[in-house]
């Protein structure tokens, strides 16, 4: 791939699109699809966040199908609840896109549910999701899930023995270790729709080190990180730019069910998308069949 932008998503007039997060990613992707011919529903925590980009979007797209729709990832029944919604306002979704999240709270902080909340909300909250909207995928017009994960999984692993990080929180660690369950979970999910014969695609994106504000509402203004993302933020590629890997894996029609995309220079800090070669740990599909039936038990999903 050259330079793969924005301008090179095919028509998506008439597809019915999910995506997780009212800024930053999930409001490029959003903004994209849309001018793209998308129906998107941008879900969110937050619903004055979710007016606000979808008044933006409607003022830069004229005639843009898009709407909020409220759900929080860090508890379990909102997620059921939005996905019952959404069941009686549409009959399919045709694009899925994972994408919200939070990033190195300082302490240790559970969901609704007692789960971690880095670990809760960006794998588990997603997965449930996920599951919950799997009847209105199937029936989907080649239908396709997006999951975000990270550079920071790259150093990561899966502690099978402290899931929650009840015995040790470090909150990059524990962040790295929910990105890489997402991977996995795409992964995984693409093997089973598979051998199920369920049609949905699944993929794995990340948007390399981005300009966002995901940094500075998980660390901290004051934290390093949280500096360094105020006061460089020459080091950090724009939201638009890092939305790429996901918009080129959630459209074009050349991107591979089961592959990973990200920036493609700077060790896929920045730049265009390509596919990579995921982590390592990642591959494993084991330890990913082990984490899917762990998952099935913590949140009741059901893959059905």
């Amino acid at each position: 791939m050259t330079k793969w932008t924005a301008s090179n998503i095919a028509s998506q007039q008439d597809r019915a699109v999910v995506v997780t997060g009212t800024g930053g990613l999930g409001y490029e992707d959003a903004l994209a699809l849309t001018r793209a011919g998308a129906r998107v529903v941008i879900a969110g925590r937050n619903a004055q966040k979710g007016a606000e980009a979808v008044a933006a979007i409607r003022h830069a797209v004229p005639g843009a199908q898009v709407r909020f729709g409220q759900v929080d990832l860090a508890d379990l029944a909102s997620i059921a609840s939005f996905a019952a919604r959404l069941a009686q306002e549409q009959d399919r979704l045709d694009l899925l896109i994972n994408n919200a999240g939070v990033m190195r709270p300082p302490v240790r902080r559970e969901t609704s549910d007692g789960f971690e909340l880095q670990f809760g909300t960006n794998y588990l909250g997603h997965f449930a999701l996920t599951a919950h909207l799997l009847s209105l995928l199937k029936r989907g017009h080649r239908p396709r899930v997006v999951t975000l994960g990270s550079v920071a999984a790259r150093g990561a692993a899966i502690d099978f023995d402290d899931l929650q990080a009840e015995r040790s929180y470090k909150p990059m660690r524990v962040y790295g270790q929910s990105k890489l369950a997402c991977i996995m979970f795409a992964f995984e999910m693409s093997r089973r729709s598979k051998a199920a014969g369920w049609g949905v695609e699944s993929l794995a994106a990340h948007p390399g080190i981005t300009r966002t504000d995901l940094i500075v509402n998980g660390s901290g203004r004051s934290s390093l990180p949280g500096m360094l993302r105020r006061f460089l933020p020459f080091l950090f590629q724009p939201a638009w730019q890092g939305a790429l890997p996901t918009l080129y894996a959630g459209t074009d029609p050349v991107a591979r069910d089961g592959a990973y995309y990200g920036p493609g220079r700077m060790g896929g800090m920045r730049g265009y998308p390509v596919e990579e070669t995921p982590p390592k740990q990642a591959l494993d599909s084991g330890a990913a069949a082990r984490l899917w039936d762990m998952s099935l038990k913590m949140t009741g999903a059901i893959f059905a």
